[in-house]
């Protein structure tokens, strides 16, 4: 699921959800935004039409994730949870060690930055997860990746 091309941000903001899973749109670059214990989560999605073959029912997308930690302590990211649901409602998790290979440290007004991508059989879907992050005296908590919207061109759309 890891790839390190760059993407460009694109994609539609969330709705703001309660303030324990605070998510705001933003309207600059219109990112997915989280922020939980003073992490903040920034997606940005993007349709990989070089890699996809709609005939084939085979869609591709990157996504950007920036985490910056907004907090006072160091911490690091060990571990991710994604839940993928594809545009029929089929949900497929993915569990594992950090992200893109890595387990970083991010330090306080520091942001990491990783592009991955998602293979779908559907023309549209959506991501959300967890990321598993570790402050350096070793308490733990899940950071919240924001809900984001996986829309290829190749999407019907209807008016209900």
């Amino acid at each position: 699921m890891a790839s390190d091309r760059p993407s460009k941000p694109s994609g539609k903001p969330t709705p703001r959800p309660s303030a324990a899973r605070e998510s705001t749109p933003d309207a600059v670059d219109d990112a997915y935004v989280a922020t939980t214990r003073g992490i903040e989560i920034r997606v940005m999605p993007q349709y990989a039409a070089d890699r996809s073959n709609p005939q084939r029912s085979q869609f591709f997308w990157l996504y950007t994730v920036e985490i910056r930690n907004e907090g006072r302590d160091a911490l690091q990211l060990v571990s991710r949870h994604w839940r993928i649901t594809d545009g029929q409602g089929r949900v497929q998790e993915v569990r594992g060690e950090g992200v893109v290979g890595k387990q970083p440290v991010i330090e306080p007004g520091e942001t990491f930055r990783y592009t991955s991508g998602c293979p779908l059989p559907t023309p549209t879907g959506f991501m959300a997860g967890t990321y598993r992050m570790v402050y350096l005296s070793g308490r733990s908590f899940d950071a919240v990746v924001p809900d984001f919207s996986l829309d290829s061109p190749h999407m019907k759309r209807s008016v209900n």
